[in-house]
């Protein structure tokens, strides 16, 4: 930016900018007791006496991150605000001397350059020598002399009002652009520690959109964004799974080294769960943390490189910090049962817990879970296509299965806009479903209901799936299987599962 000149200092609107500073001084000094008052409410929460369990947990979490975030801008704030006053000093001092060293030139008349040097002469009176008296010379150059201070005047403004700016830089304000969520705020107070400054990832535009973001990024800011934020950016759905898990991995050792955080159970269960599939020599992905609102996705398998992709999604009673680990052992009989359906194919195979189940059958009786998982379903969905496009082998056969309750879950996810990002759905046990086979809007739908499974008998929830009417292609089970053992070793189903996630499922 050029140096204002003396007509511009003259010119300039001061009392805009003190309304500016005025402003930024209202809100800098409204902060602290705001903040004040969450962290009570915050405090309030941790004493568990008016609200207790997973929602509060959630809530005491989102509040400490308002306060974090909160605390930043109000430093921010006051940094900027000193600058700003210090600005508004220096502006006025320089208006005052532009505009007194304007009307000494009037008066003399001589004219000042936008630098405020001597640029003419008054005409001298006819038979008069050339040139100016010497109380002419001395308000002339006096003249000059105050112009030099305004501008230098001006000068020490615009840096205060440089300093003012960076100061609201860390907070991802520019001459043009501002946070335009908390999500964005939060992000740019997260990443104003790292040695690299890194855009804010999109707010609501998508898995598509978020791939296209990440792709922009140098390796430095991918591994500071992941530094600065891992609970966020392993969050991000259309990230490359090694990127998510990454981040992941960070934010269960955050959480692991402080108890009293909420979801410290979980992280627990999966710290474990890392532990004995790695030492089993099995490469495991930590696909989604998100303890304090008890949600978590492990994959068995690379996601990056795999040609066949299955994901389980669990139907009711099933706790990440009970029963994780069946789950996970869910997702790698199925893993198996697809390489030994298409030996030499590279496969992973994820434990899906995205979604707070129902705890009891009673519960179950109710869609209500079933609306929030399957836009959870059909984001992840989006996600590891987004995840996939432009990779060496493009996007895998992916094929989604649901056991029981988890089939509801599919069924909702199949409502929400767009094709269901799938190729295949399997439903085992399943409680009944709106959506027949057709709606589904994958390639080919295939169902497991064993004769003896009280479950599939009950049409909690729809048409049940072993009709003629519904349009499925029937999967072998056991006359004595009951309804939790369809993955079972001694189970047919577990077998046509494998050939059916290797796309070699051959029509009955």
């Amino acid at each position: 930016m050029s140096a204002p000149t003396l007509g511009e200092v003259a010119g300039w609107d001061l009392p805009l900018l003190r309304g500016a500073v005025w402003t930024l001084d209202s809100v800098a000094g409204a902060l602290p007791a705001w903040r004040a008052r969450v962290e009570a409410v915050g405090r309030s929460l941790e004493d568990a006496h008016c609200w207790y369990g997973p929602a509060a947990q959630s809530a005491g979490a989102a509040l400490v991150e308002v306060s974090t975030v909160a605390t930043a801008v109000t430093a921010a704030l006051d940094e900027s605000l000193e600058q700003a006053q210090r600005l508004l000093a220096e502006a006025e001092t320089a208006q005052e001397l532009a505009e007194r060293a304007l009307a000494a030139a009037a008066s003399v008349p001589v004219v000042l350059d936008g630098v405020g040097r001597l640029v003419s002469l008054p005409a001298a009176p006819v038979g008069a020598e050339p040139g100016l008296g010497a109380d002419q010379t001395a308000v002339a150059l006096q003249a000059q002399e105050l112009a030099a201070e305004a501008l230098q005047a001006a000068a020490l403004a615009g840096l205060a009002a440089g300093e003012a700016r960076d100061a609201l830089v860390r907070l991802g304000v520019s001459s043009t652009l501002a946070p335009a969520t908390f999500d964005d705020l939060s992000w740019s107070v997260a990443t104003s520690t790292t040695t690299v400054w890194v855009p804010c990832p999109p707010t609501g535009a998508g898995p598509a959109a978020v791939a296209e973001w990440w792709a922009t990024l140098s390796t430095v800011e991918r591994n500071s964004a992941i530094r600065a934020d891992p609970g966020r950016v392993g969050a991000l759905e259309g990230l490359p799974a090694w990127a998510r898990d990454e981040a992941n991995r960070s934010a269960l050792s955050r959480v692991l080294t402080d108890e009293p955080a909420p979801g410290h159970e979980i992280a627990v269960s999966v710290a474990a769960e890392l532990a004995r599939k790695e030492a089993a020599g099995e490469e495991v992905q930590l696909h989604q943390f998100q303890p304090e609102e008890g949600l978590v996705a492990l994959a068995v398998g690379d996601l990056d490189t795999a040609d066949h992709v299955a994901l389980l999604v669990p139907g009711t009673g099933n706790d990440p910090i009970e029963d994780l680990d069946d789950l996970v052992d869910h997702a790698g009989v199925v893993a198996d049962a697809t390489t030994a359906a298409a030996p030499g194919a590279a496969v992973a195979a994820i434990a899906w817990m995205g979604y707070r189940t129902p705890s009891n059958l009673a519960k179950a009786s109710s869609p209500h879970h079933s609306w929030p998982g399957g836009r959870a379903l059909d984001a992840t969905l989006d996600g590891l296509a987004a995840a996939r496009v432009g990779a060496p082998g493009g996007r895998p056969h992916t094929t989604l299965i649901g056991h029981s309750y988890g089939t509801l879950v599919i069924d909702r996810a199949a409502d929400a806009p767009g094709r269901l990002a799938a190729h295949d759905v399997v439903l085992l046990g399943s409680p009944g479903m709106d959506n027949r086979a057709p709606e589904l809007e994958v390639e080919r739908v295939y169902e497991a209901s064993a004769p003896v499974d009280p479950i599939t008998w009950a049409e909690f929830h729809g048409e049940q799936t072993w009709e003629d009417s519904y349009g499925a292609v029937e999967l072998p089970t056991d006359p004595a299987m009951m309804h939790w053992e369809y993955y079972d070793e001694w189970s047919p189903t577990r077998a046509a599962v494998g050939e059916v996630v290797a796309g070699v499922r051959e029509p009955a």
